[in-house]
């Protein structure tokens, strides 16, 4: 029988069911880190997996927010449009980043901060484009 003390921190206590492998994986990832304690970990994963869906940050937000997209390097009317955006954005684009990768393609990261929904406006532009190999995003909440 053992017997522990439970600190109240004001925040919920919540309990899992991990299978062995994957908990000793998460010991893992732990300790290279650097969590203090499991409980940090997972909060930290929550607000990561949430962070990723763009319709569970309310709309009230300020993010910031990377935004990915790979071009074809012939498709300079892509570039053209993608030029205009940021352009059309500029009060929350706030550095953008063109590369070549290999001889065929185009890597163009912006990272853009302000209110969720204008950044997810401007998103929403780029991937409106029907020429772009790929588009990605990662948003991070910084005032609820």
């Amino acid at each position: 029988m053992s017997l522990e003390l439970i600190i109240s921190t004001g925040m919920p206590i919540i309990s899992i069911t991990i299978p062995d492998e994957l908990m000793r994986q998460f010991e893992k990832f732990i300790k290279e880190r650097g969590y203090y304690s499991r409980s940090e970990a997972f909060r930290d994963a929550i607000r990561n997996i949430i962070s990723q869906k763009e319709d569970y940050i309310p709309s009230s937000s300020v993010i910031a927010s990377t935004i990915m997209a790979i071009t074809n390097i012939e498709n300079k009317d892509v570039d053209m449009k993608l030029t205009q955006y940021r352009d059309e954005y500029d009060d929350v684009v706030v550095e953008n980043i063109h590369r070549h990768i290999g001889k065929d393609y185009c890597l163009e990261i912006f990272i853009a901060q302000g209110s969720r929904d204008r950044v997810l406006d401007f998103l929403s532009r780029i991937r409106s484009l029907r020429k772009l190999r790929h588009v990605d995003a990662v948003f991070l909440p910084i005032y609820y």
